[in-house]
């Protein structure tokens, strides 16, 4: 009778770990348009996730209600686990195109500012908006809870009170929202704690060519303040969150707290990414780098730890930032970027392609909207702007974004075919 009653026991027990053990789900990943399979989508279950492969495939084992699935170029799914069915399932995404603009912190609590931009969208058909939420000087112009924010004073300029509600308003109007992190510029960061500041080699902290300061791409103290930034805004509701200046400043003149050269430019850079990433698997947003357009010519890490193929591999899109004006030198056999416009954007897209392999969908450029400084090539307004449009949606990439610093945007058409080359 014990021994039947130990037996009876031993029978439970393995039912409850049965019971209690993590399922594994297999599919593949398509696009419904064509039926197409999706390489490099990311399939997330709980705090898990994995990409698919070259044929749209995955197999990812763990807990969660959800199954969550997104890809470059495509609106982002979530399926209950209990609607899934069959082991092996076949899952479709719709393809989608961001085109958009961008905001600064003022630009995005000023009513007039944040209008204007609301119409150039609604009459170009736009869908996408990118907005500051940790600007150039380190504000963070609405309240978090994050300690560190409070001591360092990035709480002192607060311009939207209610960002949730914001969002809730501009999701009304079906927009695409990105949440832009200025990552290792933070001069209030680097103010308050010198310990995480850049240095001059020959002592003192270092500034750049705006007077500001710059806080250590090595330390994971800095890393994981931006990180909970990522995770703040992604709670709040954002579609992606995009990391810009993830980067060392452009001077051989600082100084860091470990030796910098190539590797660990690039291991450190990279290194971010690959954490913010992984840190933001649970809420299913896209992750974007922000890189210099040369990045995809140059062959070293540009002197600043990026280097386009490790990047593409780390976030889910590359944003390089293919503004003609940033072409001092052109590109190989055009020299002058004003005058080929047209070529400097897409043959940069093309040359980031073929040194990663990766889909054009995994690349969405930043788009000059702003007049020429270099060149004397005027204003880049309407024309201009469907140039580089052309130029980008012939490549294939999954959208772009205009820049102008002033968040003063053409009040004519400028989204559709361009004029060619």
């Amino acid at each position: 009778m014990i021994k039947q009653g130990r037996s009876f026991l031993i029978l439970i027990a393995a039912m409850l770990l049965w019971t209690t053990t993590s399922l594994a789900y297999e599919g593949k990943v398509t696009d419904a348009a064509t039926g197409s399979p999706i390489a490099a989508a990311v399939v997330t279950l709980g705090d898990r996730s994995i990409r698919t492969d070259k044929e749209g495939a995955f197999r990812l084992e763990g807990d969660g209600e959800k199954l969550k699935l997104r890809a470059a170029g495509y609106e982002k799914r979530e399926i209950a686990t209990t609607e899934l069915g069959a082991p092996s399932v076949d899952i479709a995404l719709t393809p989608f195109t961001v085109k958009g603009l961008y905001l600064t912190v003022y630009g995005m609590a000023s009513a007039k500012l944040r209008g204007a931009a609301l119409k150039t969208i609604e009459s170009n058909h736009l869908n996408a908006l990118v907005i500051d939420v940790k600007g150039d000087r380190g504000f963070i112009p609405f309240p978090v809870d994050l300690p560190l924010a409070e001591r360092i004073g990035a709480q002192n300029t607060i311009l939207v009170k209610d960002m949730k509600s914001l969002l809730a308003d501009l999701k009304e109007k079906k927009l695409y929202l990105i949440a832009r992190i200025v990552v290792f510029k933070d001069d209030l960061l680097a103010k308050s704690r010198p310990d995480l500041a850049v240095r001059k080699k020959g002592g003192g902290i270092y500034t750049d060519r705006e007077n500001l300061r710059w806080v250590d791409p090595f330390s994971r103290e800095v890393w994981d303040y931006n990180i909970a930034i990522a995770k703040t805004v992604a709670e709040l509701g954002f579609d992606e969150v995009q990391f810009d200046y993830v980067r060392f400043p452009d001077t051989r003149g600082s100084a860091f707290s470990e030796p910098a050269n190539e590797d660990s430019r690039t291991q450190a850079i990279t290194g971010f990414l690959e954490a913010a990433h992984q840190a933001l698997t649970p809420y299913n947003v896209m992750v974007a780098a922000d890189v210099f357009g040369y990045v995809a010519w140059n062959a070293d890490d540009t002197g600043i730890g990026q280097k386009i193929a490790p990047i593409t591999s780390a976030v889910d899109v590359v944003s390089p930032m293919l503004y003609p004006s940033g072409y001092h030198l052109g590109i190989p056999k055009y020299r002058n970027p004003i005058k080929n416009t047209y070529q400097t954007v897409n043959l940069t897209l093309k040359q980031a392609q073929e040194r990663t392999g990766a889909s054009p969908l995994r690349f969405r450029p930043w788009l000059q909207a702003f007049r020429d400084y270099a060149f004397h090539g005027g204003d880049f307004k309407e024309e201009k702007m469907r140039l580089q449009i052309k130029a980008t949606d012939d490549f294939g990439a999954s959208g772009w974004m205009f820049w102008n610093p002033r968040n003063i945007y053409p009040t004519g058409i400028f989204s559709g075919t361009g004029k060619g080359e």
